[in-house]
């Protein structure tokens, strides 16, 4: 045993006289001790600060009203599992339930999961029962003479049928903390299934209100290259009347061809966006579906602000980075405990003979029984640097832990602040298009009074519709925000008693192999 071993044990329960205990008895009083000595860490997550408020500011309580609606930020509200059915969209829910039903991406992640569920119960089944198999055996065999018998040679048959039983006694929780880390392993599949299912669902909705706010804007840039081409028409004839500069005539040109210029980029933004939706539903993209339609989705005036206590327990990353250093702590366990005894027990039973009759008489019953007590001694420092390493590694998960919970109190705070940017911009856009159709509107009546010439008219359409753009815009971004602020709050925290099916992190635990 190596210094650091001697000295752990010494730890754990002090020195034990061997010269006046036999081997079982001090290996037996040295695993009762053993079960109150930890060794390793205890896996609890670090103490994180908890903000007063997730931003550099104080939160408020609610949004400008933008569009007539005004959102109302409930702090310590609990998450919202399908919070995409806030937006009252039939169509909307139809496609996130198909996306979270077809979506190959999320069956594969399901299956590894079933798979890493089963070998943890294989390895369960391994370690903590013993192993017992059936095996036969019958062969010839020739033997040389021996000289002082005679020159020929021996020719004999053996047959063999028994039971072999084989079990390792796990003395030190070698075998407990190897089930313990790999359990701990299959939560954190468990909870990346989790975060993938409601990234899934937070894309679906991001990319439905995205093609349907691009379709919007073409229909618009539409209208205005319309716009821009009749003035660039009407600009030319005056030109050829000497009415306007060439300049004026070449300006008009110039800004109907930049007009046009962008909706070559505007219909691939709309057709990339449609397709990757597509894929998202477990669609072709040439089966992508028909555009929503922008302003037939509600935006929810109420969005839950989980409190900072209360995102640690909802978000599923920070939940996989818990179950990662829980592992990752019963690892460093496993390699303290591969510097103990081991102890093995091993058993056989059948019958045995040089022939059938004989091996199925009462003279060819054969059996063993035994035990095997191995101690390292000599590794060439392996076990130690082996423990070193899963301390390390311990150490590194404990800081990615931290960083995923500082990660996502930016995530909370950056997305707070953008749906109150939104509602500001939007309420300002809104304003500005109103303007812009009044005008508009007013001079479309003077001009049907011959008080204006068409291409007043023509100018401050152009206007509205500029103004529709940026409102359009700032429309869809403050949709999209809602949705990314959903998803960042998580799901509804597990309690004491309930269950979640989506997640079921815990379905499999060390010690029950069923």
């Amino acid at each position: 045993m190596t210094h650091f071993a001697h000295s752990r044990l010494f730890q754990c329960f002090g020195v034990l006289s061997t010269s006046r205990l036999s081997l079982s008895a001090a290996l037996a009083g040295s695993a009762f001790a053993l079960a109150a000595c930890s060794f390793g860490p205890n896996g609890e997550p670090p103490a994180m600060p908890q903000p007063v408020h997730y931003g550099a500011g104080a939160q408020p309580a609610e949004t400008v009203p933008a569009q007539g609606v005004r959102q109302q930020f409930v702090v310590g509200a609990k998450p919202v599992p399908e919070w995409w059915k806030l937006y009252r969209s039939e169509a909307l829910n139809a496609l996130v339930d198909e996306g979270l039903r077809n979506s190959p991406t999320l069956a594969a992640t399901e299956k590894s999961l079933a798979a890493a569920r089963e070998q943890l119960r294989a390895q369960i089944g391994s370690s903590l029962l013993p192993t017992i198999d059936a095996g036969g055996q019958a062969t010839r065999n020739r033997a040389l003479a021996i000289p002082e018998f005679g020159s020929n040679t021996f020719l004999y048959n053996i047959f063999v049928g028994q039971l072999q039983a084989h079990y390792t006694i796990d003395l030190f929780g070698a075998a407990r903390l190897a089930d313990t880390a790999l359990a701990a392993r299959v939560n954190v599949q468990a909870y990346q299934l989790d975060a993938a299912r409601r990234a899934l669902a937070a894309n679906i909705v991001s990319a439905a209100i995205t093609s349907a706010a691009l379709r919007a804007q073409i229909d618009t840039t539409e209208r205005l290259v319309t716009l821009a081409n009749d003035q660039a028409r009407d600009t030319q004839r005056r030109y050829v009347l000497g009415a306007v500069s060439h300049a004026d005539q070449l300006s008009a040109q110039q800004s109907a061809a930049s007009l046009s210029a962008s909706l070559p980029g505007l219909r691939q933004q709309w057709l990339t966006t449609r397709h990757a939706l597509a894929v998202l539903l477990g669609r072709t993209p040439d089966a992508a579906p028909d555009d929503l339609e922008l302003a037939r989705l509600h935006l929810p005036e109420q969005v839950p602000v989980v409190v900072p206590s209360e995102l640690l327990r909802a978000r599923p990353d920070i939940q996989a980075a818990d179950a990662a250093l829980k592992a990752a702590a019963a690892e460093v366990g496993v390699a303290t405990a591969q510097m103990y005894p081991s102890l093995s027990l091993s058993a056989s039973m059948g019958q045995g003979g040089f022939s059938w009759p004989a091996a199925l008489s009462g003279a060819g019953a054969i059996w063993s029984i035994g035990a095997s007590l191995s101690q390292p001694l000599f590794h060439g420092g392996a076990l130690v640097a082996q423990r070193r390493a899963a301390m390390d590694t311990y150490d590194a998960a404990v800081s990615q832990y931290k960083q995923t919970v500082l990660a996502a109190f930016q995530n909370v705070a950056d997305t707070l602040a953008a749906i109150g940017h939104d509602a500001q911009a939007l309420d300002a856009a809104n304003t500005a298009a109103r303007a812009a159709q009044g005008i508009f509107d007013e001079s479309s009546g003077r001009y049907r009074l011959g008080a204006v010439p068409v291409s007043s008219t023509r100018t401050s359409e152009q206007q509205w519709r500029n103004a529709q753009l940026d409102e359009i815009r700032y429309m869809s971004a403050r949709l999209t925000d809602t949705a990314a602020l959903f998803q960042a709050m998580g799901n509804p925290p597990v309690e004491a008693g309930e269950s979640r099916a989506s997640s079921r992190a815990s379905e499999v635990k060390p010690g029950n192999p069923n």
